[in-house]
Parts: C-alpha cells; sequence; structure tokens
C-alpha cells in the first residue's frame, strides 16, 4: 500500500462516521422522549466513539480523539445507578476537561465573560450546595471548578466551541439539580443528552475548524487545515 492512499480512506469515512453519530444521538433522544430505556443504553456508548472516529478521519488532534473517548468513559458508567460508578464516571469525564484545557493552551479569553462564569458558578454551587449528599459536595464543587474552566477557555476557538463548552455546563448543571433533588423539566434526561451531545460535537466543530490552533505545533510550523465534509 502506497503512503498516499492511506489519507484517501481516511477522507472516505468521513461521512459515514458523521452520519453514524447524528443517527445514534436520534436514537438515543428519541428513545429518552419515548421512554424506552434500552434505546439509550445501546445508543449512548456509541456516541462518543462515533464522533471521536469522525475527529481521527478529519485528522484532529489527539487531545480532542482523547477527550471525546474520555467522555465515553464518562457516558458508559453514569449508566450505571451506583455512587461508585457515579463517581469514576465524573472522574472520567474530569480527565477529558483537562484535555481540552491542554489544547486550547494559554491563549488570553474575554474578562467579562470569566467574570460571568465566576459569577454563575460561585452561585449555582452555594444554591446546590445543601441539597446536595455529603460524600458528593466536595467531589461536585472540584468537578465543577474544571468544567467551568473548559467552558470558559473554549472561548478562545471561536463561537462553536464556546457554545459547545458553554453547553456542556448547562449539561452538567442539570445533572446537578437532579442529584440535589430541585424541581426538574419534563423528560430531564433528554434534556441532559441534547444539551451534551451538542456540546461535544460543537466542540469539536470548533477545534476542527480551519484556522483553528493545533497544540504542540512546533514553533513556525504550519496550521493544518482539516478536510471538511
Amino acid at each position: 500500500m502506497s503512503a498516499g492512499t492511506a489519507p484517501d480512506r481516511r477522507e472516505r469515512l468521513v461521512r459515514p462516521l458523521l452520519i453514524a453519530f447524528l443517527v445514534a444521538s436520534a436514537v438515543d433522544l428519541v428513545g429518552l422522549l419515548a421512554d424506552v430505556q434500552a434505546a439509550h443504553l445501546v445508543a449512548k456508548p456509541l456516541l462518543m466513539p462515533l464522533l471521536a472516529g469522525y475527529a481521527a478521519a478529519r485528522r484532529g488532534p489527539r487531545l480532542l480523539i482523547a477527550a471525546l473517548l474520555f467522555g465515553w468513559g464518562g457516558d458508559t458508567f453514569l449508566l450505571a445507578d451506583a455512587d461508585a460508578a457515579f463517581l469514576v464516571g465524573m472522574g472520567s469525564f474530569a480527565v477529558g476537561h483537562v484535555c481540552y484545557l491542554w489544547y486550547f493552551g494559554r491563549a488570553r479569553g474575554s474578562v467579562p465573560a470569566g467574570l460571568v462564569y465566576a459569577v454563575v458558578l460561585a452561585t449555582f454551587i452555594a444554591l446546590l450546595w445543601p441539597g446536595l449528599p455529603a460524600e458528593l459536595r466536595i467531589p461536585m464543587t472540584g468537578y465543577s471548578l474544571l468544567l467551568t474552566a473548559m467552558a470558559y477557555r473554549a472561548g478562545t476557538l471561536g463561537r462553536y466551541a464556546a457554545t459547545g463548552g458553554a453547553l456542556f455546563l448547562l449539561s452538567d448543571a442539570l445533572i446537578a439539580t437532579g442529584i440535589a433533588d430541585w424541581p426538574q423539566l419534563p423528560a430531564p434526561g433528554f434534556w441532559v443528552m441534547l444539551t451534551y451531545i451538542a456540546a461535544q460535537f460543537l466542540l469539536t466543530v470548533g477545534i476542527l475548524a480551519p484556522g483553528a490552533k493545533w497544540a504542540g505545533a512546533a514553533p513556525g510550523a504550519y496550521r493544518e487545515r482539516v478536510i471538511g465534509t
């Protein structure tokens, strides 16, 4: 096999993987709306591997692919209804956020946006704290700090990544309000997954966008233009 054939084969996978991700997303969301738990159990673990495959087919950075796969780990563990699985899943998501933060680097973010995120985080934690189980208060606070930092830093890559970061924060906030026994929207799992799927997809789109910076590039190295769909 010649060296020039591998990229062509990878490019041919872009559209099928994207379509498969969208189909799995639709199955998961419709299953949640229709209260068909089997559809959620089957579709949810497929989402992030398919999105990671799509990112890999578009020659995305390894940190993005790692973040998505750690998201898959979190998705899988959170399917189990147990406190230990919840903590392991939260830890897996946390590592994914570290991957995103590492990729975003040290580019200067918006100061007003940073202040807004800080106020929202402090207010939310203060309101949520009394309703959280004692053993989850510290872990969830630490995780919330990391997630908020990721959401804020995502803004350095433009509007798609910024929106993805904000939606990720919203999705996990919906989960936290459920744990704290706050009043919930109808079909709460649907809203959690809708915002989460949109968040990961928009973060991926923002990172893969032509002109987005690539972490780890040597000084003076060109910015790789990703292949579109």
